[in-house]
């Protein structure tokens, strides 16, 4: 049995998570679990997938598909090893509605989900986690430990997150929200090339996620992208966790000389944010509370 080895660092307060950054991780490590197997969905159902991403190694391969959420245009990331014996998988950002189309794309592959995790607490999707768990025992659901949320794994800046032969590397990116982290590819000459970070709603293609609710701060939310996903390789995979325009990647060069809001100083991007006049997230007042606890993970234990 593959045992589960859980890393940390000491926990950054609010006031003084981003001035505890440091441009390289430290070294952490999760390891998968064993899972179940889980019930077939109806061939009515259909994904998005962009092409599998292929390490420089011969010892392993990243099996990637991005999947769509129409309604809160949400992106879910699949992310396996397959060339490991167990074919470990993990998602990122599932919604609870479009849970039995991933977990059957996932039984099509012949995967096993090992990890259901999110970038932070999402205010207009329910996130897929519980639900996922309920059908998969043994699937294990992650978020930071800033965030306030339950889940089995909280994880901080500078954890890793391995899946196979493979592993993400977490980065604390708040500002839209205070528990925002970005999840980054392996760096390594067994990892995945061009690099790529699933960054959440702190930063989206030629935009960024609003900082007026749940513990937001634009000023945060600016030192985040610049100091911790701004400094990654120009060629590193932008993947976000919506986008509303038609847009399904970008790249760290794209965004730093496009993105309409990160390209200004601090002072300009201030200014820009607090005067975006959003109107009140429909789904929030369900979705938080939900998310706090997982999604339905309360809910199915009681069931």
């Amino acid at each position: 049995m593959i045992q589960l080895r859980f890393l940390k660092s000491p926990l950054l307060s609010s006031s003084n998570i981003l001035s505890n950054f440091s441009p390289k991780p430290r070294t952490g490590t999760l390891l998968p679990h064993p899972v179940t197997k889980f019930k077939p969905l109806s061939q009515m159902d259909s994904y998005s997938t962009t092409t599998t991403s292929s390490s420089s190694s011969s010892s392993s391969k990243l099996l990637f598909r991005q999947l769509f959420e129409k309604e809160s245009s949400t992106y879910t990331y699949l992310l396996a090893d397959v060339n490991h014996p167990d074919k470990p998988a993990l998602l990122i950002d599932p919604v609870d509605k479009t849970v039995d189309r991933d977990l059957n794309v996932i039984k099509e592959l012949g995967l096993k989900l090992v990890y259901a995790m999110n970038t932070h607490v999402h205010a207009d999707h329910v996130t897929g986690t519980g639900l996922i768990k309920s059908k998969v025992p043994g699937v294990k659901s992650i978020i930071s430990k800033a965030s306030g949320s339950k889940a089995d794994l909280h994880v901080e800046h500078g954890d890793k997150v391995s899946f196979g032969d493979l592993f993400l590397e977490v980065r604390a990116t708040p500002g839209h929200t205070l528990g925002c982290v970005t999840y980054v590819s392996g760096e390594g000459p067994d990892q995945p090339q061009p690099r790529m970070a699933f960054t959440g709603d702190a930063l989206l293609i030629r935009g960024c996620g609003r900082t007026d609710f749940q513990g937001g701060s634009s000023s945060q939310l600016y030192k985040s992208v610049h100091s911790q996903i701004f400094t990654l390789p120009k060629d590193t995979l932008i993947y976000p966790a919506h986008d509303y325009k038609g847009f399904t990647v970008s790249t760290v060069g794209e965004e730093i000389q496009y993105n309409p809001r990160l390209t200004k100083d601090e002072e300009t991007f201030k200014s820009i944010m607090e005067n975006l006049n959003l109107s009140y997230p429909k789904m929030i007042d369900i979705a938080v509370p939900a998310n706090l606890v997982c999604g339905m993970q309360d809910l199915a234990s009681k069931a």
